[in-house]
């Protein structure tokens, strides 16, 4: 049977559909709702997973190897890229003992994310025609960039809000923590303007809580996301290139212009994927120091 030919719209589609724990989730239906606790998102999770394996293995193979003589360059590379990160803590967050746990997250989302959105970098249909061809099933659907996913970049944004709370709580104790998100922004002299203020308050804080984790997640997928699609619709030039059944003066045009930007968008992605994966570290730093400073 000869393959089935996809439209460009339903080549994009096909490749922004995620493996998920549904069954009945077929080629082109998609998901109904934005949030939706019955799936799971298998592809992201094993990518993901995958990466923070791999990275956690290169920074220990980095301390492993480390020595007090002439470092090799793996050890000079990971040596600056801690330093930077550490360097980079001291200035935001001045507790040395916070410090001490802090920094070595930061380092770890900094690599982890960076490997993910370094997924982006791999040929669209590379992967993703692996797996095909393990499964058997032409429509298996497989998306390899977890940080293109939402429910991966707003998970760990969340797990940087647990940090926040967490630190709120040991550097001003609960009552500290608490009265703050009754008494701040707006404080007030008077009593009964202090009652009149505790529910503003109060929504205000949960509210900047709730809209720094939700910008969090959504920069970095955002960013990602529209990355994917460009390089989809890069994609889509070399498709049409090859699928020109007769010799023109288009078709040498197509193909060098597929090259050429191909070529173009993966050296600019690098820095991309690298802003990307320092922004949220940066802010991870920043919202916890946030959360040592009294109000």
């Amino acid at each position: 049977m000869a393959s089935e030919v996809l439209t460009p719209a339903d080549y994009i589609k096909h490749h922004l559909q995620s493996l998920t724990s549904l069954s009945d989730v077929t080629e082109g239906q998609g998901l109904q709702n934005i949030a939706d606790f019955s799936f799971i998102n298998l592809d992201a999770i094993f990518f993901s997973a995958l990466l923070g394996i791999l990275g956690s293995y290169i920074l220990y193979r980095g301390a492993q190897k480390a020595t007090s003589g002439v470092p090799t360059r793996f050890q000079a590379a990971v040596e600056i890229l801690f330093e930077f990160v550490d360097d980079m803590c001291k200035s935001i967050i001045h507790n040395e003992k916070s410090r001490k746990a802090v920094a070595p997250v930061g380092l770890t989302l900094f690599v982890w994310i960076f490997l993910m959105n370094a997924m982006d970098l791999l040929p669209v249909d590379l992967l993703p025609r692996v797996f095909q061809g393990m499964t058997g099933e032409h429509h298996a659907l497989l998306r390899v960039v977890p940080t293109a996913d939402l429910n991966t970049t707003l998970a760990i944004a969340i797990g940087v809000l647990l940090m926040c709370i967490y630190y709120s709580i040991k550097i001003k104790g609960l009552g500290g923590w608490g009265h703050e998100l009754i008494s701040a922004p707006f404080g007030a002299n008077g009593a009964v303007a202090k009652i009149i203020l505790m529910p503003i308050n109060f929504v205000m804080n949960v509210l900047e809580f709730f809209s720094k984790t939700v910008s969090h997640g959504m920069r970095l997928f955002g960013n990602m996301y529209a990355g994917e699609l460009v390089f989809l619709l890069i994609a889509l030039l070399g498709g049409a290139w090859a699928s020109t059944g007769s010799v023109s003066l288009l078709d040498p045009i197509l193909f060098i212009f597929h090259i050429l930007a191909g070529l173009a968008w993966a050296i600019f992605h690098i820095l991309v994927i690298t802003l990307q994966a320092f922004i949220f570290m940066a802010l991870a730093f920043v919202y916890i120091g946030q959360a040592h400073e009294h109000h």
